[in-house]
Order: C-alpha cells, then sequence, then structure tokens
C-alpha cells in the first residue's frame, strides 16, 4: 500500500508533498506531463511574483467576499501569509526583494532556480515521484492511472489532489478531473475564466498602436476601479489592469476608462476651455492632459465624433465606455475560477465524501487577481491539506 499520494506536481502539490514529508510521511507524487512545474516555470518567466508584502486584511481582501463561508481557504493562507513565503523561499537559498509595489520576487527574478532548489529538497526527503502518469479516476478507495507502462493502481492510505484549474491545458491545467470528479458526486462550480485579457475587434487605425501601454489610467467595473496597467494588442486589452476586474467583466458590467484619473473632471474641463490657437487636437490633448498617442487613439476608437464643447469632451476623456466582445477564451486565461465547491471538503480541505482525500490549489472554487495572490494560494492551499493529511490515517 502507498503510504501517502500527491497527484499534480505544481506549486500546490509541491507544498503538499512538502508538508507531509516534513511529517515524517513516506509521499509518492505524480504528474500527467513529463515534467515537473510547467506553468510554475512559466509563470516566472517574466518575473516570478511570489506574494505580496502587506498586512494580512488588505491581502485577504484581494480575495473577494464570502470568505467566511471558505474557512479551509482563510485559515491556510493566516497560516502561510506574505511573511511566511518570503521566509519559505529564502530557506531554499532564494534571496528575494520586494519592490516599489509591494510585490516579492526572488533576486534571480526567475522560478527555475527556486523549482531546483525545492526539488532537491523534496528528494532529499526521499520523496518518490512520477512523471507522465494521468489519474483517470477511481475504483473504491484505489487510484488508477494511465502511465508510460500500462494502467497503474495505487491504493494510499492519504491522497491529496492538486491537479490545477482549467487554463493552459498545455502546461497541464486542462480541467479533465472534473469529470471523474462530478461523476462520484463531489460538488462543482463551472469553470470561468479569471486573469483574462479582453477580445476587442479593433477598427484599422488601431494597428499602429498595438504593443503600446496604457500608463497611469483607471478601469471601473460593477463598481470595482484598478489602477494597474493595460496594453493595446492585436486582439484586445491585456495587463493587470484588466485581469483584476475579470470577476465583473464575467458578470456582464460595463467596462469605462478614465485616461486622467488622477484630475478632477472640472480640472479637466477647465484646461479643455483654454486657447488652442494653431495647435491639432492631438497636440493640445498631448499638452494639455499629457494625453500619449495610444491614449487618444483610444478615446477616437470608442468615442466618435468627438463631442464639440470641453464639457462633453472633458467628460468623455473621464468616462470611455470600451465596446468589447467579452473575455479571453478560458484555454489562455491565466487561471480559472470554479472547481471543486468549498460545501464538498471540511475545514481541512478533505473531501467531505472520500475520508482521506484532499484537495488543494486552483482546482478549488477560489478566485483572485495576479500580482502574487494567485501563487500564494496555491503554497497555501496545499501546505494546509499537506499537514492535515499527514494526520490522518498514519501508518
Amino acid at each position: 500500500m502507498t503510504d501517502a499520494l500527491v497527484i499534480g506536481g505544481g506549486p500546490a502539490g509541491l507544498m503538499a508533498a512538502d508538508a507531509l514529508l516534513s511529517a515524517g510521511r513516506a509521499v509518492t507524487l505524480v504528474e500527467a506531463k513529463p515534467s515537473i512545474g510547467r506553468k510554475f516555470l512559466m509563470a516566472g518567466k517574466s518575473g516570478l511574483n511570489l506574494t505580496k508584502m502587506q498586512p494580512f486584511g488588505p491581502f485577504l481582501s484581494a480575495y473577494g467576499g464570502g470568505l467566511g463561508q471558505k474557512p479551509g481557504l482563510r485559515n491556510a493562507l493566516h497560516a502561510f501569509d506574505p511573511e511566511a513565503v518570503r521566509d519559505w523561499a529564502e530557506d531554499l537559498g532564494q534571496a528575494t526583494f520586494t519592490g516599489s509595489t509591494g510585490r516579492l520576487f526572488p533576486k534571480v527574478m526567475k522560478a527555475s532556480p527556486l523549482l531546483r532548489a525545492w526539488l532537491e529538497r523534496l528528494d532529499g526527503m526521499g520523496l518518490t515521484r512520477h512523471t507522465r502518469w494521468r489519474w483517470t479516476g477511481w475504483d473504491a478507495n484505489a487510484c488508477l492511472f494511465d502511465t508510460p507502462d500500462g494502467q497503474r493502481v495505487l491504493t494510499p492510505r492519504v491522497t491529496v489532489f492538486a491537479l490545477g484549474g482549467s487554463s493552459w491545458a498545455r502546461l497541464g491545467s486542462d480541467g479533465a478531473w472534473a469529470e471523474q470528479f462530478a461523476a462520484n458526486g463531489i460538488g462543482l462550480a463551472p469553470f470561468q475564466p479569471s486573469n483574462a485579457g479582453l477580445l476587442v475587434d479593433w477598427s484599422d487605425h488601431m494597428d499602429r498602436h498595438f504593443g503600446a501601454p496604457l500608463k497611469n489610467i483607471a478601469l471601473t467595473a460593477g463598481g470595482q476601479i484598478s489602477r494597474g496597467e493595460v496594453v493595446i494588442s492585436k486582439r484586445g486589452l491585456e495587463g493587470g489592469g484588466i485581469y483584476t476586474l475579470t470577476p465583473q467583466l464575467r458578470e456582464g458590467h460595463t467596462l469605462h476608462l478614465d485616461l486622467v484619473p488622477d484630475l478632477p473632471l472640472d480640472t479637466v474641463t477647465a484646461r479643455l476651455a483654454k486657447p488652442r490657437g494653431k495647435q491639432s487636437l492631438s497636440s493640445f490633448l498631448r499638452k494639455t492632459l499629457k494625453l500619449s498617442s495610444a491614449a487618444q487613439a483610444m478615446l477616437r476608437e470608442f468615442v466618435s465624433p468627438l463631442p464639440d464643447t470641453q464639457a462633453a469632451l472633458a467628460q468623455a476623456i473621464k468616462a470611455i465606455p470600451v465596446r468589447h466582445a467579452g473575455l479571453r477564451p478560458m484555454d489562455e486565461a491565466i487561471s480559472t475560477a470554479g472547481g471543486v465547491s468549498f460545501d464538498a471538503l471540511d475545514d481541512a480541505l478533505m473531501l467531505r465524501d472520500r475520508p482521506g482525500t484532499f484537495c488543494a490549489g486552483e482546482m478549488l472554487d477560489w478566485d483572485a487577481p495576479t500580482g502574487g495572490y494567485l501563487l500564494t494560494a496555491c503554497f497555501a492551499t496545499g501546505r494546509w491539506a499537506g499537514r492535515h493529511a499527514a494526520e490522518f490515517n498514519r501508518p
């Protein structure tokens, strides 16, 4: 009999394995892909944002309301908060630094050195790991796998599932596990894209602005305001400023763009009332309001024709209605909402109807923006599930 089984080789699965090994359990970890941590490595290509260094109250609020119904998530984050994430990374020999926005990064800015150090430690603790093992379901208490050597069956004393959500299938998060969970009566919330770009059918005049950033702006949807930067892409809008508003955009709220969020409406109106002389409107807007060519292109794209009074033009600049075709497809999203319902889990993240089976990471029904919140919750829930699994059915 296998002692402790972890299914999924992402950050949640590795953290669960770490907790189990630290508690003296013999751990086997299996991963469907040919290598461990593929999405983790991809996330680190542009700089591995481990967490956000801020007080726990504001940090927790990034995960939205309803945390009273998700004590497993709340307690996991409390037990492995941003300071604990920093200490863990540095204990693995990865020096960190905190950027001006409070985001924590390894000094090398890459995921690969951290993952290597982590795997070396886990291997040194006795981890057994297999790749190209895909979980295909249960047979009573046994777990079934398709492997390069045919079907394999493991009967563990305790299991932690960390199978990811339903985005970036090429990296392993394909959501295929949900069919088996549903067939076994485990409550699931439908997958939905999160931290996704916005699809926009641009007119031809926008072509020359593809790749241009929109800085010092504010985006608003459903009463939520985002001050993050966005980039104009061939297919629409990308970047943290849009990702933060994914929950509101999923619900169908209108998106508005404020090109000068630090200026009140009356100030904008007064500046526009200044004599323009022989300047073109583009030059006037650039000098008077410091609007970049990309920002002005957005104004002309969505407000046409431009208003002919200063008051109406100021109002348009402060609240551009952004027409779009919805969010990017789920497999192109950074993450997904939906997954295993917290109603199906106890506070230790164990399935109520399958004692000894725990779930962690993005396969759980929680939603969080980028900026360190996603990764921290994967670490924290993996560690929480692993620590509780370690105390279950000891040999």
